[in-house]
């Protein structure tokens, strides 16, 4: 039943297997064995980017393909939620549908452009008009403040059942791990869970069919692929308009848990940034590398800041270290760790940890 559910995509080494038991077990009851508001926003912000990771290393990984203009697309769907909740005058489930259904179809549209007319271009030329296509989306969208708000962006309301000031019980609910307050929040963050747990297990579907690898195929060489018949451009594009359905997926996520759209929250090349070193730390061409890559940088960026103010008390007064581990030095630190990773795990931390399972296997 595990194998079917996986799509027979196992992770095939026993410590890959644990880490992403332990993972999938935290993030699931994240709002009992992490109480506290700061804690759950991190937890969301992992669900949302394993989604929006997972559907570009569809690209990346899978395809070959570097695009820029995965930002746009998350973009679009956060959008899409927060420009209809607003303009609806109750928040309810039919603005929420009809907002994703405008994304979806919006992206759709750009996608298959940018595929049909940008997809025969090769390697950097494509990166390039991507990138210029999502710095003029990013434009427009700070330009257009009747419609997007502008540089301030949208702040709308939610259906009650997803607002915090909702309850589901009068008394906090008891369980094994203590008790928990279900109100909209939680509420929210479970629909976000089961949305993203659907979006991974559809992509790790998707790239292991015949589709799938045909997409490796392409990766690893696209003329060998268009020499034994396949219509690469076609399935290019395919690929294309596949991740960006899912990263429109993961921007409507992102309103309904923020409650609030603006061009620096979706559209911002800093996402873009952190999604490439994601994609890099967790392992290309590797669906589970979202997962773990997504908890190891979201816990970095939420919590290092806390931690070098701990190691900036506990030498206070050594002028060099002092100064080195101060909160404000956080994206050194950042950065420091990035580097470490790809040095020891440059096929990422998924990619090494089966080599040290098919080597002990092979011995």
């Amino acid at each position: 039943m595990l194998n079917r559910l996986l799509s027979n995509d196992l992770p095939r080494s026993r410590w890959l297997a644990v880490l992403l038991v332990v993972l999938f077990l935290g993030l699931a009851f994240a709002p009992f064995l992490f109480p506290g508001v700061k804690a759950l926003n991190v937890a969301a912000k992992v669900l949302i980017f394993v989604a929006l990771v997972a559907s570009f290393d569809l690209l990346l990984g899978y395809t070959g393909i570097v695009s820029f203009a995965h930002t746009m697309f998350f973009g679009i769907g956060a959008y899409g939620v927060a420009i209809a909740l607003n303009a609806a005058e109750e928040p309810s489930w039919g603005a929420i549908g009809l907002g994703v259904v405008c994304a979806l179809a919006i992206s759709l549209v750009l996608s298959l452009l940018i595929g049909l007319f940008s997809l025969r271009v090769r390697a950097i030329f494509f990166a390039m008009i991507t990138l210029a296509v999502a710095s003029a989306f990013l434009t427009l969208a700070s330009q257009l403040s009747d419609i997007t708000g502008g540089e301030d962006g949208l702040n709308f309301s939610v259906p009650r059942l997803l607002s915090p000031g909702f309850t589901l019980t009068e008394e906090p609910l008891q369980t094994p791990l203590g008790e928990v307050d279900v109100n909209g929040r939680v509420i929210t963050y479970y629909l976000l869970f089961v949305v993203v747990c659907g979006v991974f297990l559809t992509l790790l579907r998707i790239v292991n069919s015949p589709f799938g690898r045909v997409l490796q195929a392409i990766r690893e060489n696209d003329f060998r692929a268009e020499a034994l018949g396949y219509r690469t451009v076609v399935y290019r594009t395919l690929s294309s308009v596949l991740s960006a359905s899912f990263a429109t997926v993961a921007g409507c996520l992102l309103a309904l848990w923020l409650r609030y759209n603006g061009p620096d929250t979706s559209l911002s090349f800093e996402i873009m940034l952190d999604i490439l070193l994601i994609v890099v730390i967790g392992g290309m061409g590797t669906m589970y590398g979202a997962l773990i890559g997504s908890v190891l940088f979201v816990l970095a960026q939420s919590y290092l800041q806390d931690l070098l103010r701990l190691a900036g008390g506990a030498v206070e007064g050594v002028p060099l270290l002092s100064a080195l581990l101060t909160p404000d030095r956080w994206l050194l630190w950042l950065g420091l760790l990035f580097v470490l990773s790809v040095y020891h795990f440059p096929s990422g931390i998924v990619g090494k940890l089966r080599e040290r399972a098919a080597r002990k296997g092979a011995a």
